[in-house]
């Protein structure tokens, strides 16, 4: 009954066009599997059915359960930033034209979901007319009314979009079953968002120097009162937009920059086979506090990426951007025009965002609570806030978001086992030393290493340093039993940490002038993950394809076999660097496939026969 109300509710949207309010109607959907689409999520079998570590043998189907809920539904609220501030789908991308293309799917899947183009579209050497089909990589699963991982409201008149974890981390197989921690690889999130009509929001995520703000400058009587009592005149917002627009269309499709550092390091989506492959995040932020670091990283993604207007409270000393700047930008060309700064008002930006704003005395416009050290960042959250619903308790939507992604493990490849390759591709993988770093029951010796030993670009590894200038050295949280919203006076537990740990932290977050660092990836799932290293750098196409050119921005899915080939053979992966290199939008979003140099080829002295028995093996770790 649901499913068929859906169905009538979207049709009806699609041919009024958004063109006719309704503030009558009132419905919130996004598509959670059922285990009859489901490859390889084990929730059906019980928590004996789970890979599971001792200290986390605890957790309960019901925690899963939830989990498994907020992993596929769960916004935060972040449609109001996606769609009335960032305004995600008032361009040529419209959640209109999103409808009509599931439609025409007649139920079946897709893994890639076509979407008509709205109106004409150009920014930089990207076009499109209306009416062409626009490749989002999107995913439907079969029956699905929505892309995974999109929330779909109507509220207040309005319909929104909103974005959950399975957007980036589930994917459909050829017959649209859902497949749970696979990395979406080509799922183009940059076009997405320099589609919108104010992806100036986003202006942190991007190579901009603060002083080069000024450059924007194009009428000295569009000012405002900063903090400390000056004028500062905003930066003109088309010419800001198409700024923000370009750099953000040099992500490669299956990529997003998670750090507001004002720099473009873009990394690829991990895989969420998260048990054992701690540290987590690229770069190692998650170690401490509940799951060994996953709950904090996960709320990362959610408090510091879905919704730029919650970090206006550390612009200030962690970008160097006045406050009331900062909200200015934000909001100067919102799409909801209750949403809209206008400069000649009068209003401070602050006084104006606190008498608009949907989640009063919450920093923001999602479902935020202030954390233990607010308004200082901490090892448990780099932006000071924690992603909780009201309702709720601390973390617990995280958490629950933990277990479920623990209980995941791939599926099988499919691929044919040949066991004397497979056991010599495992004697060859022991002798070039590889077992150092990737050994162990999940392939990971569980540490970070500095980006200068690793060699890998830097870039990404210290996202996070600017956050050491409003800092607690202290990690606390709040007790389990916390509710939501937060009582006046709630309790607070500082978080175990060695010292370690806090050294491991400190690379990671870069603090100390250490540059930082990026973790040991675990190896469960290598044939789901291509292409390869945290910025997706080296891909290889299964017709000589090499580098992201002729892969990923050509549309050809990098092929893991020839994906490993490339990270394990010194001459394919010259090849591959300098064809990331020849293109200035890779090299200026620092997504080259440098680093990682350990090879195994003739050059440390195998053949070409053990290199190929090592990547047999590489690609059926977890098949049995």
């Amino acid at each position: 009954m649901r499913k068929w109300k859906v169905v009538l509710i979207t049709s009806l949207i699609i041919l009024l066009g958004f063109t006719v309010i309704i503030p009558f109607i009132q419905f919130d959907y996004a598509f959670v599997p059922d285990e009859d689409v489901r490859v390889n999520d084990k929730q059906s079998q019980g928590i004996q059915g789970f890979r599971a570590e001792d200290e986390e043998s605890n957790i309960s189907v019901n925690q899963v359960e939830l989990g498994r809920d907020m992993f596929f539904k769960e916004t935060f609220g972040n449609e109001v930033f996606f769609t009335d501030v960032l305004g995600t789908f008032n361009g040529p991308f419209t959640i209109a034209n999103i409808g009509k293309a599931i439609l025409k799917l007649n139920g079946e899947g897709t893994s890639n979901l076509q979407v008509e183009a709205a109106e004409d579209y150009e920014v930089g050497d990207v076009s499109f007319k209306k009416g062409e089909l626009i490749d989002t990589g999107l995913d439907v699963a079969k029956g699905s009314l929505t892309p995974l991982g999109v929330n779909i409201s109507m509220s207040e008149g309005r319909v929104r979009a909103g974005i959950t974890c399975a957007v980036c981390h589930a994917t459909v197989d050829r017959d649209g079953q859902v497949i749970s921690g696979v990395p979406n690889n080509d799922l183009n999130v940059g076009l997405a968002l320099a589609m919108g009509t104010n992806t100036a929001a986003y202006f942190t995520h991007t190579e901009l120097e603060v002083e080069l703000l000024e450059n924007f400058v194009r009428d000295n009587t569009r000012t405002i009162e900063t903090e400390d009592g000056k004028r500062l005149a905003l930066p003109d917002p088309e010419q800001l937009e198409e700024f923000v627009d370009k750099e953000i269309l040099k992500w490669p499709p299956g990529s997003n920059d998670p750090t507001i550092n004002l720099s473009n390091n873009p990394v690829q989506f991990p895989d969420t086979f998260t048990l054992g492959d701690h540290p987590y995040g690229w770069g190692g932020q998650g170690l401490i506090g509940p799951f060994k670091g996953l709950s904090a990283a996960i709320n990362n993604a959610h408090a510091q990426n879905m919704d730029a207007v919650s970090q206006a409270e550390i612009a200030k000393n962690v970008l160097d951007i006045d406050k009331e700047l900062y909200l200015a930008i934000m909001l100067q060309n919102a799409a909801h025009e209750k949403l809209k700064y206008d400069p000649f008002s009068g209003e401070k930006p602050s006084d104006f965002f606190t008498r608009i704003d949907p989640t009063p005395g919450v920093p923001g416009v999602i479902e935020l609570i202030k954390s233990a050290t607010y308004p200082d960042i901490s090892f448990l959250s780099s932006t000071g806030l924690l992603t909780s619903s009201p309702g709720f308790r601390a973390w617990e939507q995280v958490n629950a978001m933990s277990a479920y992604m623990n209980q995941l493990s791939p599926p099988k490849t499919g691929l044919p086992k040949e066991e004397e390759t497979f056991l010599e591709g495992e004697r060859v993988f022991n002798e070039a030393g590889c077992s150092s770093c990737h050994g162990g029951r999940y392939f990971t010796n569980n540490i970070l290493i500095p980006a200068d030993e690793i060699g890998t670009n830097p870039s990404r590894a210290s996202g996070f340093s600017a956050s050491e200038k409003q800092f607690s050295d202290t990690p606390l949280s709040y007790t389990e039993d916390t509710p939501v919203p937060l009582p006046s006076n709630p309790k607070r537990v500082e978080v175990d940490m060695t010292e370690e740990e806090r050294a491991q932290l400190e690379l990671g977050w870069a603090h100390n002038e250490s540059g930082g660092g990026y973790k040991t990836k675990g190896l469960f799932g290598l044939y789901w993950s291509a292409p390869y290293l945290h910025d997706g750098g080296v891909a290889a196409g299964p017709n000589g394809e090499l580098g992201v050119p002729e892969t990923v921005l050509s549309g050809i899915t990098p092929d893991p076999y020839y994906s490993l080939q490339a990270l394990l053979d010194s001459h394919l992966r010259k090849k591959v660097v300098e064809k990331n290199l020849s293109m200035e939008m890779l090299r200026t979003a620092n997504v080259t496939g440098e680093g990682h140099d350990f090879y195994v080829d003739t050059t440390t002295g195998f053949s070409e026969e053990e290199r190929e028995a090592i990547i047999h093996y590489l690609l059926r770790l977890t098949d049995d």
